[in-house]
């Protein structure tokens, strides 16, 4: 009898499992077919920005290029969340810069992350030229943190809703210490890592900050810090320090709602124009700008920024030479590139593909990477390598960060330019793991067996040897003096010297550049051009060599358009992308060297 029930119950729910996958399937096909019906009969009316406000309101993450996965999986994605090239948001807002038909332009970035906060200085910067065009510029948004006021203040007016909130919230963090959570449970951690400030491991081996993690963190961050202000403080005329007490004494934590106190604070230092509900701001921008019957409601006339994108002609790559542009986003392991992941295996083949095209007579590497694995950092150099002794000029490209394994891709480039606030340096391994031996005796638990070789089978629940532990500290010795030589023959410097300014130590672009490891302070246009330069080009194009996304993917990609899916990245927000770098290359469960600077990391 209860056979005869759960066997019924199998075949039940088989046939349920059957039925769904049918339905979902008949879904996607009817949604192909959806589709492309629609592309081929539906003519809409060709877009117009002309008398139009043009609204900015992206969602995700800004980075150097956008990374989907391999394959398309259920579910669908239904969020509006995805990612933002860089170069796309420049395009756009130099195309609403000098597009006189436009009567105005609406921003908001509060539901945008950046990957750093070179990424977000270079965005405010253009903003500030969009402003300078002088159409009107406002923003407007339920509440403001630090990266997406910096965009705000670049508008000639800001609002914030009145339950929202204004939360300069400034740079840094606190992390983990464990050292004595371990001890207390038993737990040996082994630190060989090289290099006086090299503090990926400290979270291990000590209960709080060492000085010389402190030192080097403050003297990335202040300047950041400042450079952020600056640009806030000068786009709304007040001082710096205007923008500091706001950070110090009005800016609640976690908070970005019901800012009341906030929000009249901000708006008497002068930060905002002041507050409107969502009727309140419909209303200000109609009486601005006109008003026009949409979806049976009256507003204001607006093109989105998709829908403006349309509209912008396409850039005319005729000639017949090229600068060509791989890039390396994300921490460096072996394998695929995936979202936040810097797959070597991929950037290796994507490097030979550029520096086999006939066309290409330089390369730009774009690097915007804290580093991570030492033998796919090697991969990725030596197929720099491979395209210099064919005669194709390379040059590097710093973006937010570029330190340790970003460092190590980069150094035999040509040339190397960086931003001011790129975080590069980390020149230094870490290595650092636990041994479980006095847990497991403890436990009751001894290990035994027979072996033709001392270490073999040795695993971290055994004893650590005065003589395997000499053996581990040789080889995290042998990889940073590799990682040194290596940087002093790019950078054509003394061994002792690089040896003097490394240690691990983290340095901020300027710094960097003082010191040698870099050539010039530039953006990402300045390499490109520095990069034709060397190939004596006088007409090129610039040839974005990227991973394609696949098929399904791609069809997907086309379809999301006309359909209420989208297909993007989970990648959305920086915290998502973070983690994803260190959730990858942080794995201390058995020895493992990495050039990876985890302290690089700025959120804003």
């Amino acid at each position: 009898m209860i056979k005869r029930f759960f066997g019924a119950v199998g075949r039940f729910l088989a046939a349920v499992r059957s039925v769904v996958l049918n339905v979902i399937t008949f879904g996607l096909v009817m949604a192909i077919v959806v589709g492309i019906a629609q592309s081929i009969f539906d003519r809409p009316e060709a877009l117009s920005a002309e008398g139009k406000v043009l609204t900015i309101a992206p969602k995700g993450l800004v980075l150097d290029q956008a990374v989907y996965a391999d394959e398309f999986e259920f579910p669908f994605d239904f969020s509006d969340e995805g990612q933002l090239q860089t170069r796309d948001l420049i395009r756009l807002l130099r195309a609403a810069a000098d597009d006189e038909t436009l009567a105005g332009v609406l921003i908001d970035f509060s539901n945008v992350g950046f990957t750093g906060p070179s990424t977000a200085l270079v965005v405010a910067e253009e903003l500030s030229q969009l402003r300078d065009s002088g159409k009107p510029i406002i923003a407007y948004s339920r509440s403001l943190s630090t990266g997406s006021y910096m965009m705000a203040a670049q508008a000639d007016e800001i609002y914030v809703h009145p339950a929202g909130a204004v939360s300069i919230s400034g740079l840094g963090g606190y992390r983990d210490y464990t050292r004595e959570l371990t001890d207390k449970l038993r737990i040996n951690i082994h630190n060989y890592s090289q290099g006086q400030y090299k503090s990926a491991t400290e979270g291990l081996t000590r209960n709080n900050m060492s000085e010389a993690d402190r030192e080097q963190r403050t003297a990335m961050l202040d300047p950041i810090w400042s450079a952020m202000k600056g640009k806030m403080a000068a786009a709304r005329d007040v001082d710096s320090s205007v923008i500091q007490t706001m950070a110090d004494d009005y800016s609640l934590p976690l908070l970005d709602e019901a800012g009341y106190n906030n929000l009249e604070m901000a708006e008497s230092l002068g930060l905002i124009d002041g507050t409107m509900n969502f009727p309140e701001f419909r209303e200000h921008m109609m009486e601005r700008f006109g008003e026009v019957t949409k979806d049976n409601r009256q507003t204001y006339p607006t093109i989105s920024y998709s829908e403006y994108m349309q509209t912008i002609e396409p850039e005319k790559e005729d000639a017949s030479e090229s600068v060509a542009v791989v890039f390396v986003q994300g921490g460096i392991q072996e394998g695929p590139q995936g979202p936040g992941i810097a797959g070597a295996d991929d950037i290796a083949s994507l490097l030979r593909k550029a520096y086999s095209k006939e066309e290409t007579k330089a390369i730009v590497l774009r690097v915007n990477s804290p580093g991570g694995s030492i033998i796919a950092s090697e991969m990725i150099r030596d197929e720099v390598s491979a395209a210099q002794r064919k005669g194709i000029p390379v040059v590097v490209s710093m973006g937010d960060v570029a330190a340790s394994g970003g460092v190590w891709v980069s150094m035999s480039a040509d040339k190397i330019f960086a931003e001011p606030t790129t975080i590069s340096g980390s020149i230094g391994v870490a290595v650092a793991f636990p041994t479980f031996e006095r847990v497991t005796e403890w436990a009751g638990i001894t290990f035994d067996g027979v072996v033709t070789a001392e270490h073999a089978d040795w695993s971290p629940v055994l004893p650590m040897s005065d003589k395997l532990d000499g053996l581990f500290a040789r080889w995290a010795s042998t990889a940073y003096d590799r990682f040194v030589n290596l940087v002093a023959e790019g950078r054509n410097k003394e061994a002792d010297y690089i040896r003097s300014i490394a240690g691990g130590r983290v340095w901020i672009g300027t710094a960097a550049q003082e010191l040698g490891l870099v050539d010039e302070l530039g953006d990402f246009e300045d390499a490109i051009a520095a990069a034709a330069e060397l190939a004596q080009l006088s007409s090129y194009s610039v040839d974005y060599v990227t991973k394609s996304p696949s098929e399904w993917v791609a069809i997907l990609q086309e379809l999301q358009k006309g359909l209420s899916f989208t297909v993007a990245s989970p990648v959305v927000v920086y915290g998502d992308y973070a983690a994803r770098i260190l959730g990858v290359l942080e794995d201390v469960s058995e020895p493992k060297a990495t050039v990876l600077c985890s302290e690089c990391f700025v959120e804003l």
